[in-house]
């Protein structure tokens, strides 16, 4: 049994074992006989010399009993180490327009009398500098970044924070001040268009000391459409209309010296297609059937026919189940990639019988009241050290969250910081709202973060129930991987639905969560639209207008609603599917989701006209146009030859889709097999400018380290991540203060004392025998003990 005490604070004593003092009076009984027997005889020492001797040998016992008892001592000390700076320059491209002052820096930390280790994490074209700082991490080191922290290749920089964050390394960054002006021009816009139809693209420009308007000009196939000036970080807007089929050539260039020419100007490759083929189905006469005749070609009919195979996409609107006609061609016909868009009216859904027809397990919603049912739910509460200065606000948003939930709804809490607390077993919301609130009121914070262990406890939580994870988090993960996890729980039925809390929030980590399970992403100030999700009876929604429940989807991004359709059809969004448009009073308005190798879109909202009630008007008849496109999907997918090819970068590997009966082959290409007659192509441009592959044009622009410049917000989230500081190239002096401190540990030492017992009765026991010795020499006993 151990014994300890603590003397002071940071100093503690104790024993590891108790039983060797059984031993000690034992001991000492026996010495006491030995030695006093005999005592009184003529050959005996004086009482007085067995009484030292006695009292010498008790002690020696004393010692190897307390040496048997393995004394320690623990106590926390102060221990120097050996500073050091490892110091990784970035001599990539995007650090051109930077002054050189990397040596003055090693020289100012050098003069400190602290040793610089140097080392280079990107050249030219190349910026693997996650990778660089993960290969210099050293356990307690020190390393400082000389870099505007732009990756174009490798390890991101929030895994170099994960891995330096385990071994309590410490990242500091050098961003020097550009004297020089820096542009680069880009287009976005689609690759594909079909004929006739009004394509959009904006060109924008991103550089750094760029005060003034800058001239450009935007030319397609030659001639120009636009002359204009881009603001800096600005865009604009060219619209255009392509009536000739094949490949055609968007292209910006902007004017005015920097220090790249080779990023001022931008290229863009389109291939204009026919206008897809489109059956459009329906009963009666809408607006919606002129309104497709302006997009694609068209033809009508009164129900589906068996024949579907000369059609990208089948939209029917406002039928009965009883007239949809042959429903076994449509369904093989989605299941074999086709689209389906599915509108509503009088006579559709709940109106016209589709809970019991052969469409309803294609359509991504169910027939029945949106507000009825249940969920599971698990409101899931940041509570690490990152959190920590916004806690306040974190347990805010989830009171927020849970007003906005339900009573039917099963609902738990989960917080997390590297570990994962339950805070409230799964039970019905109505009954426990108070206590739940009030659970969520006494959370405290600290720890590392760990999205993915946070996640695993809530999916415990869950148990074998399906369903949805709401993430409280300001998304800056130092430990695990929380996107493969979400990915997993995604596959088994559980979507995480994440909301960005704090003062920094990491949105793109947020919403790769979201995404890989299939949920939505929302800001703090967003969480209103749960009611959509989960309000239920008790919480229902209500707005003015169409609501966009998920954003940033194919069907929603970039779209502006301010229609309000008087009604629309009463259905659930299926599980699995996106809930992408809601109505004012919080019904389903748009939903959709796959379908085998299809695509199918749900729109409920409609007026008392039978119409869609303002969908078809701009600005929101861009939604339509959008749910439209994405059932149809690629327009190319039955055509045979080059159907895609990816963006391209010189120096870095393009991809290009072909479909054929046998693999192609083409100079500096290479091709797998992905599909029935279906290849995937790898190639590298050498060059920018138009190019060919296959008889196919493409656009190859500069290299991606020369489309941005200037100092990395992911950068100085790897700093903070690891305690690190932002310094100016003049800062070498506090650079090497920085290292000093970090060598220099606070340790917890444990030390063991039994040797200095067994010393000590060495010692008096040899130091006893030498002095008895001693008496005999000098004559001062005849004893042959040598006892006086």
């Amino acid at each position: 049994m151990a014994v300890s005490y603590t003397l002071t604070e940071g100093l503690t004593v104790g024993v590891e074992h108790l039983w060797p003092l059984l031993a000690l009076p034992v001991a000492v009984g026996l010495l006491t006989y030995l030695i006093r027997r005999g005592e009184g005889g003529s050959r005996s020492a004086s009482n007085r010399s067995r009484r030292l001797l006695l009292a010498s040998r008790v002690l020696i016992v004393c010692l190897l009993v307390f040496g048997a008892m393995e004394p320690y001592t623990v106590q926390t000390r102060e221990t120097p180490g050996e500073p050091g700076v490892t110091l990784l320059t970035d001599e990539s491209a995007s650090m051109g327009i930077y002054p050189n002052t990397t040596g003055e820096l090693v020289q100012d930390i050098e003069d400190e009398g602290v040793p610089v280790t140097r080392a280079t994490i990107g050249s030219g074209s190349n910026s693997r500098i996650g990778d660089g700082v993960a290969a210099n991490l050293r356990e307690n080191g020190t390393v400082v970044v000389v870099s505007d922290g732009r990756v174009t290749e490798g390890r991101s920089l929030a895994t170099a924070a994960e891995e330096a964050t385990s071994l309590n390394a410490t990242v500091h960054s050098v961003t020097p001040q550009s004297p020089r002006t820096e542009r680069a021009v880009s287009i976005a816009g689609p690759s594909t268009v079909s004929q006739g139809v009004r394509s959009q693209y904006t060109v924008s420009m991103q550089g750094v000391n760029v005060r003034d308007p800058v001239p450009v000009d935007v030319t397609i196939d030659g001639e120009t459409v636009t002359e204009g000036e881009l603001q800096p970080d600005g865009s604009l807007t060219v619209d255009h209309t392509f009536e000739e089929l094949g490949s055609h050539r968007v292209t910006a260039t902007l004017s005015g010296d920097d220090e790249y020419a080779r990023n001022n100007v931008f290229y863009k490759s389109v291939r204009v297609v026919e206008q897809p083929d489109v059956l459009y189905v329906s009963q009666g006469e809408y607006p919606l059937q002129n309104y497709l005749n302006s997009l694609y070609n068209v033809s009508t009919a009164s129900s589906v026919p068996a024949d579907l195979d000369d059609y990208a996409a089948v939209v029917m609107q406002d039928t009965p189940s009883g007239n949809i006609g042959n429903a076994t061609a449509l369904q093989d016909f989605v299941i074999n990639g086709g689209g389906l868009v599915v509108a509503g009216g009088d006579n559709a859904y709940e109106n016209g019988g589709y809970e019991t027809s052969p469409v309803a397990s294609m359509l991504p919603v169910r027939v029945g009241n949106a507000t009825g049912g249940e969920s599971n739910i698990v409101i899931l509460v940041d509570v690490s050290g990152s959190a920590e200065s916004g806690l306040s606000i974190q347990k805010a948003v989830a009171l927020d969250v849970l007003d906005q939930l339900g009573d039917e709804n099963q609902v738990g809490v989960v917080a997390f910081n590297h570990k994962a607390y339950r805070v409230s077993e799964m039970q019905a919301l109505g009954q426990n709202r108070a206590e739940t609130a009030d659970k969520i009121r006494r959370l405290s914070s600290g720890g590392a973060t760990d999205i993915a262990v946070g996640l695993q406890g809530a999916d415990e939580l869950l148990g074998d129930r399906e369903g949805t994870i709401i993430l409280l988090s300001d998304g800056q993960d130092q430990l695990g991987p929380p996107a493969a996890v979400a990915n997993q729980l995604g596959r088994e039925g559980t979507r995480v639905v994440s909301v960005g809390v704090g003062k920094r929030v990491g949105v793109p980590t947020m919403r790769q969560i979201a995404s890989e399970s299939g949920g939505s992403y929302f800001a703090a100030d967003e969480t209103e639209r749960l009611r959509l999700l989960f309000g239920g009876s008790s919480r229902r929604y209500q707005g003015e207008n169409l609501t966009i429940v998920t954003e940033d989807t194919f069907i929603t991004s970039g779209v502006e609603l301010t229609a309000n359709p008087g009604q629309a059809n009463n259905v659930q969004v299926k599980p699995g599917a996106d809930y992408q448009v809601a109505t004012a009073d919080g019904k389903p308005a748009i939903a959709s989701w796959r379908f085998g190798l299809g695509r199918v879109v749900s729109i409920t909202a409609y007026d008392d006209d039978n119409t869609m009630g303002g969908l078809l008007e701009r600005p929101d008849s861009l939604v339509v146009t959008k749910s439209v496109n994405y059932a149809v999907g690629d327009p190319m997918r039955t055509q045979t030859g080059v159907t895609a090819v990816s963006d391209a970068r010189v120096g870095s590997p393009a991809t290009l889709t072909y479909q054929g009966d046998a693999r192609p082959d083409a100079p500096n290409a290479s091709f797998r097999q992905v599909g029935d007659g279906r290849y995937r192509g790898e190639f590298t441009p050498p060059e920018a400018g138009y190019q060919t592959i296959l008889d196919t044009e493409y656009a190859a622009n500069y290299p991606t380290e020369y489309s941005t410049f200037g100092p990395s917000d992911d950068l100085d989230s790897l700093v903070e991540a690891t305690g690190g500081q932002i310094f100016s190239p003049s800062q070498g002096e506090q650079i090497a203060r920085q290292a000093r401190q970090k060598s220099t540990r606070v340790r917890t030492v444990r030390d063991t004392w039994d040797w200095v017992a067994v010393l000590g009765a060495l010692l008096l026991f040899t130091g006893e025998v030498v002095a008895r010795r001693v008496q005999v020499y000098r004559g001062r006993t005849s004893l042959e003990s040598g006892l006086p």
